[in-house]
């Protein structure tokens, strides 16, 4: 790309500062093209402005040095937005909870149901959030709970901030416990006023708006917002608002339909799905929380550099031994491997036929295998006396159009298609309701993070640039 093909003076600019590279792109609203891209480590270790100034240049190298009109950000540097939910019931309340953290973008470190104890106040101080989600009970149901917790968070060490979104008749008690006890806090309508039923959204607006204000300043953010034209968002928030528009399309142009995304970063693995999740069969009975059409779940011990130690210990969990059989590896490699990676994650495999590459490709394809069957439904045989039936726990994505791959891992694999057809069902995946027959797409560009921001402002140009750039396989 030259100077000339970008003579155009309303160039937008999206940035997304990743926890293990800081990722520009430059887009020409005009023809829907992404005129330049760069990436550069991200330097949240010094400053974040190191590595997005660096990423900068190789843009200007292509467009020439100019300001850009719009400026856009997501971020999940730093680890990202960190959280813990706790609501009343495992199941209904807590899941809930959960539910509402993760499709703000947020990582969910630890879901926590009933009266949190000692034990738990510990823990959360050791986990140090940046929020926490205290909700419990329906409207006019359980009040002692969610106060009982509110006393409990108030006492636990920390700087974090308290979204209170439990029952309504009990929540402004809840909140004066908590600011009593030093902390920030906010009251918003419960996560379930009513029993089986969701409003997650209040509480997805009031996490988005905890991290404008005050995550920004504690990630060392607050040059880069200063730079940009419009609030920086998750991240993760970011890719959840791109799936759903590709799958849902606007009023002009269609989308695609059922999807699902993987999003495999260095520090966690993110699922989407874009599907209603409703059983296909007549004599399938769904047990539980009926979940939103629009899911996200993010793995926090699934990553491709800073979480490979838990990342392993979650294979073991199948036979370690297994997975280096499987793959062709070496123990030893994988070890050596582990330690690079830890000392520095920008590390890439130089060659294509190196152990370590196939090392990288192995771990790819388990990220995906574990985090797909922790996002996707399942199902069980139950017998009762007027015969057998079953029961389905979460979302059924058998029927699933779409399977879409994103982050670098698999974007830069020889082989992507191989990965991302861990996602796909087959006869080991006894129960668990993954989509049979999908057709895969990879996100090449990295333009997922880049459509969710510029959807906020250009639907219609978001959604037309991804149905032309995702590619088929």
């Amino acid at each position: 790309m030259t100077n000339k093909d970008c003579d155009s003076m309303n160039l937008l600019l999206c940035c997304d500062f990743g926890s293990t590279f800081t990722k520009l792109c430059v887009i020409d609203p005009n023809n829907g093209e992404i005129v330049a891209f760069s990436k550069a480590f991200t330097t949240i270790n010094t400053n974040v402005m190191d590595g997005f100034n660096t990423a900068l240049e190789e843009i200007y190298k292509t467009c020439g040095k100019r300001d850009f009109e719009t400026r856009l950000a997501a971020s999940s540097a730093a680890g990202g937005l960190k959280m813990v939910a706790s609501g009343l019931v495992p199941d209904l309340t807590a899941k809930a909870a959960r539910l509402a953290a993760a499709s703000a973008g947020a990582k969910v470190l630890k879901t926590y149901a009933y009266e949190l104890t000692h034990a738990d106040k510990q823990e959360i101080a050791s986990i140090a959030p940046d929020i926490i989600l205290l909700s419990g009970g329906i409207d006019g149901g359980n009040k002692d709970v969610l106060l009982k917790n509110a006393e409990t968070i108030a006492e636990t060490e920390g700087d974090f901030c308290v979204i209170i979104a439990g029952n309504r008749a009990a929540a402004s008690e809840a909140e004066t416990i908590a600011i009593k006890g030093g902390k920030r806090a906010v009251v918003c309508e419960n996560v379930m006023p009513q029993f089986g039923k969701l409003n997650i959204q209040p509480a997805k607006n009031a996490i988005r708006e905890i991290f404008i204000k005050n995550i920004i300043s504690a990630k060392g953010l607050s040059q880069v917002q200063s730079f940009m034209t419009d609030e920086i968002i998750p991240t993760p928030l970011a890719v959840y608002e791109a799936a759903r528009l590709l799958s849902q399309g606007t009023d002009d142009e269609p989308g695609l339909g059922e999807l699902m995304v993987y999003d495999l970063g260095g520090a966690t693995t993110d699922v989407y799905s874009m599907a209603d999740g409703l059983p296909t069969n007549t004599k399938v009975y769904v047990q539980g929380l009926i979940e939103p059409f629009a899911k996200r779940t993010v793995e926090g011990d699934i990553g491709m550099r800073y979480s490979l130690g838990p990342m392993l210990e979650a294979i073991a969990e199948s036979g370690i031994q297994q997975f280096y059989d499987s793959y062709g590896l070496q123990e030893s490699d994988v070890n050596t491997w582990l330690i690079i990676c830890t000392a520095a994650p920008e590390t890439i495999p130089t060659s294509k036929h190196s152990a370590y590459t196939k090392i990288e490709h192995a771990l790819a394809c388990e990220a995906i295998r574990i985090s797909a069957a922790r996002h996707v439904g399942s199902y069980e045989r139950i017998y009762t006396p007027l015969g057998e039936t079953m029961v389905q726990t979460g979302k059924d994505l058998t029927g699933v159009k779409y399977v879409i791959g994103t982050g670098g891992a698999i974007i830069n694999a020889a082989t992507p298609y191989n990965i991302l057809q861990t996602a796909i069902y087959n006869p080991k995946d006894t129960n668990l309701l993954k989509p049979q027959s999908p057709q895969l797409l990879l996100d090449k560009d990295y333009c997922l993070a880049a459509m969710g921001l510029l959807s906020r402002s250009f639907p219609g140009l978001a959604l037309k640039m991804m149905k032309k750039r995702l590619s088929r396989f």
